[in-house]
């Protein structure tokens, strides 16, 4: 049922019975497998737990090195629990470069867990701290910290490596799902590596409702922490981008995204206008039968959603495309067509999470595994890869529960 019926016939080999197995393994940490984020301040992290034989173990995934986004994940062990012939089952913690040792899992609820280490010392280094940093640069970003001239990028890698190291005895996950999909939806949803400047590579989940598309960070970082929605995309608004040449203009790309922002912000201003009207006409005695609340609102959403698939099924196969004059880009090889375009903004911050404000910008679609989106205001691109990991036990109860999940995320960021 977990993955594990062809390997029970190691069973004979270590003396361990199927009921065994079941009772003091699978079905005690049942409520374990599938995805989570650990909490870790705004860094958060993504933590795929699975049945590996005899094995539960919890994989730490972890995107490619900067600006490589199109390379797969790697990905480390944290934890693992087994059974030793007869035994209970045992944790063990995988952290460090000792090998494996005496840890802890406790299970909060259905939906949250926390695992300890019980001999942290496995994971210091005789080299001490600066061996420690040493290593985890060279896992984290494949460079070390002479390779890295920019010196605020400096600051951002030491504040995480001290952030960070600080939960490498304890840590609470809590779980998410892979975002439901539609035949309706623009590609399909799930999750995957952006790049964010110097604060590296990101991984976002993009999901879908109605006429938005919403990219939520898994992982973040001190301006926009993990649970935070980075990008929303409408989908009722369409781009046409100018031909290539004008395109390098970045004046003519903001002049025709400030002209949608505009129409977005008329748009909503008569719908709340709408909605006043109907609101006061169901509180009047006379209009025993006014349309019902939202009615025109309902069929305003259809409205859109068919003229943005109406614009889709017209556009080409793909355009030309290229990044705008002073557009910085940490991925220069990003595709030089794409299918198209849509209206959104962005999420910017100052650190901290100050001052946080959504900012017009372009999601840009160039396949069904990759899409960008272009900061207006930070003038800067950010490119998106899917990640291509097959996750088990990781699919949302119901549309329901992964909106609420969504909700939960994002207020334990904030």
């Amino acid at each position: 049922e977990y993955g594990v019926c062809e390997n029970l016939r190691k069973l004979e080999i270590t003396g361990v019975s199927c009921r065994d197995v079941y009772a003091k393994l699978l079905h005690r940490y049942r409520h374990i497998l599938g995805l989570w984020q650990p909490d870790i301040g705004p860094y958060g992290g993504l933590l795929n737990v699975v049945v590996d034989g005899l094995f539960i173990i919890g994989w730490m995934y972890l995107p490619p090195h900067d600006p490589h986004v199109d390379d797969p994940m790697r990905f480390k062990p944290l934890f693992r629990i087994h059974l030793m012939e007869r035994k209970c089952a045992t944790v063990e913690c995988m952290y460090g470069h000792k090998g494996p040792h005496n840890g802890h899992i406790q299970i909060v609820k259905k939906d949250e867990f926390s695992t300890k280490c019980n001999q942290t010392d496995h994971h210091r280094m005789s080299g001490g701290r600066q061996e420690e940093f040493r290593t985890w640069l060279r896992e984290e970003w494949g460079r070390t910290l002479e390779d890295i001239f920019h010196e605020h990028m400096q600051e951002l890698i030491l504040m995480k490596f001290i952030y960070t190291s600080q939960y490498d005895n304890c840590l609470t996950y809590r779980r998410i799902y892979l975002p439901p999909s539609s035949p309706d939806d623009l590609i399909k949803p799930g999750l995957f590596k952006g790049t964010y400047g110097s604060h590296g590579l990101e991984i976002v989940m993009l999901s879908f409702h109605g006429k938005k598309a919403k990219g939520t960070k898994i992982t973040g970082d001190p301006n926009i922490p993990a649970g935070q929605q980075t990008v929303e995309i409408d989908l009722a608004h369409p781009l046409q981008l100018p031909d290539i040449e004008n395109l390098r203009d970045f004046s003519e790309l903001s002049r025709i995204v400030l002209e949608v922002q505009e129409q977005v912000r008329r748009e909503e201003q008569e719908q709340e206008h709408q909605q006043e009207e109907e609101d006061c006409s169901q509180q009047a005695a006379s209009q025993p039968a006014a349309k019902p609340l939202g009615g025109e609102g309902a069929e305003g959403e259809e409205t859109a959603a068919g003229a943005a698939g109406t614009t889709q099924d017209k556009a080409p196969a793909s355009q030309p495309f290229v990044l705008p004059m002073g557009v910085i880009s940490r991925n220069e090889d990003y595709p030089r067509t794409c299918r198209i375009c849509f209206y959104g903004t962005g999420l910017i911050a100052g650190h901290g999470f100050t001052s946080p404000e959504r900012t017009p910008g372009v999601f840009v679609l160039f396949d069904d595994d990759r899409f960008g989106f272009i900061w207006l205001e930070l003038k800067s691109f950010s490119l998106y890869s899917r990640i291509k990991v097959s996750f088990q036990n990781a699919e949302a109860p119901s549309r329901e529960a992964f909106d609420e999940m969504l909700k939960n995320i994002q207020s334990l960021a904030t």
